[in-house]
């Protein structure tokens, strides 16, 4: 089954981190992402700019509004992904444990529904 491990946390805390060599990531992402991999069951996974970078698009009574930055003001904010193919969600549940942000932030565990035929 496949889960969004959705990384929530105060992205002034994050955006400085120290990275390793070339890779962009801190050693304890390193490490996440090499023992993701080394298990087989990671599918892709991403850090996303920080909200300053974003835009928001809406749609009311058939107008389109877009809108610089975040629309919600809140304390923790989306600063990344990862999406994983584990049997069932307790085994989600325990990668979310290892992700570095579980230790300052959220990780939502979220299934995915398929769009596609499987």
């Amino acid at each position: 089954m496949k889960y969004l491990l959705l990384i929530h946390g105060d992205e002034s805390k994050m955006n400085p981190a120290t990275v390793v060599d070339g890779t962009g990531m801190s050693p304890e992402y390193h490490a996440f992402n090499t023992a993701l991999m080394k298990a087989g069951v990671m599918l892709g996974g991403e850090r996303l700019r920080p909200t300053s970078a974003a835009t928001s698009v809406r749609v009311r009574d058939k107008k389109a509004v877009v809108l610089a930055g975040p629309y919600a003001e809140t304390q923790e904010q989306l600063g990344g992904y990862y999406m994983i193919d584990v049997p069932d969600l307790d085994h989600a549940i325990e990668w979310a444990k290892q992700c570095p942000a579980a230790q300052f932030g959220t990780i939502e565990v979220r299934p995915i529904w398929p769009t596609r035929p499987q």
